[in-house]
């Protein structure tokens, strides 16, 4: 026996593990007839560790009648109950005098077969005060990413990263070793957390605080999909379990009792529970686990699914990939299909259809004929993580459903606060409308207001989140380009875009699918804006000064946009300005093509035009062609919006992201201006900008590419100078962005190993990777939508940026094929 004690910490709701945890504690969750929780109690029994003290809050009533006291496990449990949240440091310091030495904590959620001998010796080696357990993770985002040196010391810690703050795929178990010191950083009865509160404190403080990296088995059984892959990873032998049953030589375990038909088949893997029944010509396929006393019918069939105890399948039933929880009844004729849950004591009459990803709350009753392609609750399906870059995106009856968008609704007018006002604004396509209206519905439903803007693009979405003073908004537009992928972005109060932590926010609302819906008396009127877009023209005209010189210069303007929306709103404001705009339609897939270019560059020769505008389908960004026909995007558009806001509006703060070329700090420096730089992260950038000046023009130059215009005509008229002359004020840079492919699995690996697997000096981990050398500098930045790296380069010369992006790239090629190996 190890004279240490271990504390549980039992109080977790499991809310994304809904419908499963409707009626019990997380810890309570059942992996193979057991109670997660217990495999952690067995662990500790196994290594020694008999005295265990378990915090408790959500349902402890059945923690601790099913445990009792412990003596069935061989150790004394003692229960510590949290009666308000203390986070997760907080409910251990609230064990009192229970812990006086070195002590051992674990989570009774997550499943692990630890070594914990090795671990313990690996703290006591290390003399360390604090040891946390830390396990590779190929996909770590979802977890608190832990950095160390060599030595196995702590030297950073990051919760919950996005991928440009990846820097390891070490992530944090939430199995600690601590000494009881460490506790008394906070007084009892304060809420504070391990990870986000005590660790770093200790960190600052130069407390010996290590982390041991495991290669046990470990989960944390965090959602649905971790659940199922639980079960999958015992049958595959990945964690050392011990079932009640016995393997048969065909890899199939048996428990005591079961009564099996000669003519079922059985594939392996799959575990039959105790007292479990299974009739003639049924199949029980690889992956599936039956618990005790359920009853499979005749002609059915179950894959790749996890049946709670005291289940009734009835007869040609088919079961794939789904979880069906303990005193449920499946009748006759039932399909139920992959990523569904059905409920406790929940009941699926005849001839139902349980479509994918759909969830039956405990309880209910599903009639007979039904074909079920939402949640019985309300609202409908969610997945975990459903933001990209800028916002969610998908295709409109497939990513992007009705019912979802009425979800999505909900979820962020419930994030946003009670009877929020939203402004719910989207382009002219029919997919964008039905979005939209099934948006709006969502947010009724909660009590919420809407004020609808038809005929809309993202700027003047933005605008009208300020102009009527709303809680936040959201801009919906649907690309032209195939697939015709429908976008939804989201504004907080000041209509700049929100923040991830507001998104995941979003997210777990969309989980927990259950919202305080307001009584019919309550629904709120639609307001919908007809004129909205004469408002927001009028307000950009305002911003000019001398708009009575511009009209009299009468510039040629061409200008070309996929959005119909777009083109409109811009060719209305350019008149205002009195110009003499010719209006290009760009056709759906040539708008970014070297052919638009050219065209719109012969036309302004031919035309004598001053300027070419080719804006995008949001309305936010634009490039620019001179009256020499060069083209001006991106970084280089950027780095002239930068130029004009500091000598045509006195801007002395300008934001850009750490990817951005130098270019930007040497025309700051040379106008007496300054740079800040920021995350890639949308919401940052504009966060920042807002921040330092208020209001903005390098946002508007960024962001809003119809009262650009107008800014920049304005210069142009003041300084008498054209877009070719100000491109000439430009330094020269030398940047290349590129992409490599890595699956999703190797991309944690891969930043680790570059970042810390060489002996590169001069390194920095803001965001990704950058590696400073005597030619310039390079980025590895792994992508969050897809599964690639983006490399960014620049060099003091063209050949020393090409060198830098090879180096880098054949060192990922390198890292990569030696994992192959």
């Amino acid at each position: 026996m190890i004279d240490i004690k271990a504390v549980i910490m039992a109080g977790g709701k499991g809310t994304r593990l809904r419908p499963l945890t409707c009626g019990i504690p997380k810890p309570m969750v059942p992996i193979f007839d057991k109670p997660v929780m217990e495999y952690t109690i067995k662990l500790l029994k196994k290594n020694g560790i008999e005295s265990i003290g378990v915090t408790v809050a959500y349902l402890p009533q059945v923690i601790m009648d099913y445990f009792s006291d412990g003596a069935d496990y061989g150790v004394k449990l003692h229960y510590f109950i949290e009666d308000a949240p203390l986070g997760t440091g907080g409910s251990v310091r609230n064990t009192g005098d229970f812990l006086e030495d070195t002590f051992i904590v674990m989570s009774g959620d997550a499943l692990t077969d630890l070594n914990l001998h090795e671990a313990l010796e690996f703290h006591k080696n290390k003399k360390s005060k604090a040891t946390l357990v830390l396990k590779r993770e190929a996909v770590p985002i979802e977890y608190g990413v832990i950095i160390t040196d060599d030595d196995g010391s702590i030297i950073r810690f990051l919760e919950k990263p996005s991928w440009g703050e990846v820097f390891s795929d070490t992530v944090n178990t939430g199995i600690y070793i601590l000494e009881p010191e460490v506790l008394e950083y906070y007084e009892p009865g304060v809420n504070f957390d391990f990870s986000k509160d005590l660790f770093p404190k200790l960190l600052r403080d130069k407390v010996p605080i290590y982390g041991y990296i495991t290669e046990d088995y470990w989960c944390d059984i965090g959602d649905l999909s971790s659940y199922r892959q639980v079960h999958f990873d015992i049958l595959d032998r990945k964690a050392k379990v011990d079932l009640d049953a016995v393997e048969s030589p065909q890899g199939i375990w048996l428990s005591s009792g079961v009564n099996i038909s000669s003519s079922v088949r059985l594939a392996s893997p799959a575990y039959i529970g105790r007292d479990v029944a299974i009739e003639d010509n049924a199949l029980v396929d690889s992956y599936s686990v039956i618990s005790q006393n359920c009853r499979i019918g005749s002609k059915s069939r179950v894959k790749r699914s996890v049946v709670w105890k005291s289940v009734d399948i009835g007869e040609n039933c088919g079961i794939s990939g789904g979880v069906i929880c303990s005193g449920s009844s499946i009748k006759n004729n039932v399909k139920i299909f992959e990523n569904s849950v059905t409920g406790e004591n929940s009941i699926i009459l005849e001839n139902c259809i349980i479509k994918p990803d759909v969830r039956i709350w405990p309880g209910k009753k599903i009639y007979e004929n039904t074909i079920v392609n939402h949640n019985i609750i309300w609202g409908t399906k969610a997945t975990k993580n459903i933001f990209g870059s800028r916002g969610v995106s998908g295709i409109l009856n497939q990513e992007i459903s009705p019912e979802f968008c009425s979800s999505l609704g909900s979820a962020f007018a419930a994030a946003i606060g009670k009877n929020a006002t939203l402004v719910v604004g989207s382009d002219n396509s029919t997919q964008s409308y039905i979005a939209k209206s099934s948006f709006a519905a969502g947010v009724l439903s909660l009590g919420g207001q809407t004020i609808l803007l038809d005929n809309s693009i993202a700027p003047m979405s933005r605008f009208g989140v300020n102009y009527h003073r709303a809680n936040g908004g959201v801009h919906i537009h649907t690309s032209k380009a195939k697939p015709y992928k429908t976008y939804i972005e989201f504004f907080d109060e000041n209509g700049i875009n929100i923040g991830r932590s507001k998104e995941r926010g979003v997210e777990n609302l969309l989980n927990q699918d259950d919202y305080d819906r307001c009584k019919a008396e309550d629904v709120k009127t639609i307001m919908r804006m007809e004129n909205f877009q004469e408002i927001f023209i009028r307000q950009g005209v305002n911003l000019i000064q001398n708009i009575d010189e511009i009209r009299r210069r009468n510039y040629k303007i061409i200008l070309a946009s996929q959005s119909e929306s777009a083109s409109t709103i811009a060719y209305k404001y350019l008149q205002n300005l009195g110009c003499s705009v010719s209006l290009v339609w760009g056709d759906a897939d040539n708008i970014k093509e070297p052919g638009i270019y050219k065209h719109m560059a012969r036309l302004i020769l031919r035309k004598k035009a001053d300027l070419g505008v080719i804006i995008h389908e949001n309305g936010e960004n634009l490039m620019l062609i001179d009256k020499t026909g060069r083209v001006i995007k991106d970084e280089e558009y950027l780095l002239l919006a930068e130029l004009i806001a500091i000598k045509g509006y006195n801007a002395e703060n300008l934001v850009f992201p750490h990817a951005f070329p130098r270019a930007a700090e040497k025309i700051a420096e040379f106008n007496g201006a300054r740079i800040f730089r920021t995350s890639s992260s949308t919401a940052e950038i504009m966060r920042k900008m807002v921040e330092l000046q208020s209001p903005s023009v390098q946002f508007v130059l960024n962001h809003n590419s119809i009262w650009t215009l107008g800014y920049l005509l304005e210069y142009m008229n003041r300084e008498n100078i054209g877009v070719a002359e100000l491109m000439d004020e430009i330094p020269e840079y030398y940047y290349l962005k590129k992409e490599i492919s890595c699956d999703w699995k190797d991309k944690g690996r891969i930043i680790r190993e570059i970042a810390f697997g060489s002996n590169l000096e001069d390194i920095e981990l803001i965001e990704g990777v950058k590696i400073n050398d005597s030619r310039g500098w390079a980025l590895l930045l792994p992508d969050g939508e897809k599964p690639l790296f983006n490399i960014y380069t620049e060099g003091y010369t063209e050949e020393m940026a090409r060198e830098l992006s090879a180096d880098l790239s054949e060192k990922i090629a390198e890292l990569l094929k030696n994992q192959r190996g």
